[in-house]
């Protein structure tokens, strides 16, 4: 299937990928779609590409619509090569096109692609592109699910392309979803939500927020069915499924302090934890009952543990006090490090190697890699001279160790 008109002077021109297909280290038994749009305006733009090893049959179909030197305008959601990959060989034949992506998507792309002589357009939230009869309105979407995405609307249209968002891994030749019985494919959209969006509770609140005054008349995702029938239905079930329940959950906040900026890092991580409904209680070990101390461990439902550095090592009694855990039952338990630093900060590394002796399930740059595919680091915490920069990630990073305690819970 070469194209396919989906509205007027807009079509689908994706590729339909009926393999059993490896994909984030899992195996896709449906395969999938990767959905690509050409909208055939008076200033012909593209929104997102196929993966990368469909290049060139993604080119030679284009071209059945559109000498690729008429297309002005390149808009890029997400870099990740299921949807930029086809982009060099896109870039190379339309030499005039615009390449429309948020900050952080262009600087990613430009470097992945070799792309640095090229005019890049960076949008952030609400910008709009007129892309002739047709304006084109944009709103970042991070972690939903990398940093870089966005997602665009059509506003005289009323089509929403949200990227990976409300997609479906299916590879399917019907394409719009009133062309399908909902059994196929509803409970397989609940599982790509869960699977790629869940992670990232706060930001699907954050882009619901975004849209919800958008007319939209049809959302047009990058992987399987366009939602042609009925798509509020869909927005419904996002709103569902990421809404936070109130929770009676707590985590503790140990810490030593040389000068007091890592107390104010603790401060910062509680409100964090708040922001997403999770309690939490902090204690400063100089003037703390350990034993006591342990017996609120026990039956917390996450651990943050702070130090400054100093000469490269822990401050206080926090090495001692990791050391009384060991024997402790925590296995499973998330736990992080954070602490404060000026010359170096080595002691976040230590507190990470007693809270696994422990068995804690330590929250890290690795595990978020791994588990929900951010890869900005965040925790360990590890802040300089405590600015008010530093305070805001403490202040993301309780957000961040918060939902990882809802998501064990």
């Amino acid at each position: 299937m070469s194209f396919l008109k989906i509205s007027e002077n807009v079509f689908w021109i994706g590729k339909v990928d009926d393999r059993k297909v490896p994909f984030h280290r899992l195996i896709l038994e449906r395969g999938t779609t990767y959905n690509s749009y050409l909208l055939l305006t008076d200033k012909p733009t593209v929104i997102d590409t196929v993966d990368l090893m469909y290049g060139k049959e993604y080119m030679d179909n284009l071209a059945k619509l559109i000498d690729p030197q008429e297309i002005e305008y390149i808009v890029i959601n997400h870099v990740e090569p299921d949807h930029a990959g086809a982009l060099p060989a896109l870039a190379a034949k339309a030499k005039k096109a615009k390449i429309v992506s948020t900050a952080l998507g262009a600087a990613l792309l430009k470097d992945m692609f070799k792309l640095h002589n090229r005019e890049f357009i960076v949008v952030s939230d609400g910008d709009t592109l007129d892309i002739g009869g047709e304006v084109l309105q944009f709103f970042e979407t991070p972690y939903l699910h990398t940093e870089e995405t966005m997602i665009t609307y059509s506003t005289e249209d009323r089509v929403l392309y949200p990227c990976d968002l409300f997609s479906t891994h299916i590879a399917t030749y019907e394409l719009f979803n009133d062309l399908a019985e909902e059994t196929e494919y509803l409970e397989d959209f609940k599982v790509y939500y869960n699977l790629i969006m869940s992670p990232h509770r706060p930001y699907v609140r954050d882009m619901l927020d975004k849209i919800k005054d958008l007319d939209i008349k049809m959302i047009a995702p990058s992987h399987g069915y366009i939602l042609r029938k009925d798509p509020g239905k869909f927005i419904k079930i996002y709103d569902e499924m990421s809404y936070l329940k109130p929770t009676d959950k707590k985590v503790l906040i140990v810490y030593s302090t040389m000068t007091g900026n890592t107390t104010k890092i603790a401060q910062r991580l509680s409100e964090g934890l708040k922001a997403v409904g999770v309690e939490s209680e902090i204690f400063n070990l100089k003037n703390t009952d350990w034993e006591e101390l342990k017996a609120k461990i026990s039956d917390c439902d996450g651990l943050l543990v702070g130090s400054s550095t100093k000469y490269g090592d822990m401050v206080g009694a926090v090495e001692e006090f990791l050391k009384s855990l060991q024997d402790g039952d925590f296995k499973g338990k998330p736990a992080a490090a954070f602490g404060s630093y000026g010359w170096s900060g080595e002691a976040i590394m230590y507190i990470e190697d007693y809270l696994k002796e422990a068995g804690f399930k330590v929250i890290n740059q690795r595990y978020m890699i791994a588990g929900q595919g951010v890869d900005t680091p965040i925790l360990p915490l590890r802040i300089k001279f405590v600015k008010e920069d530093g305070l805001e990630k403490a202040d993301t990073a309780g957000r961040v160790f918060g939902e990882q305690v809802l998501v064990n819970a």
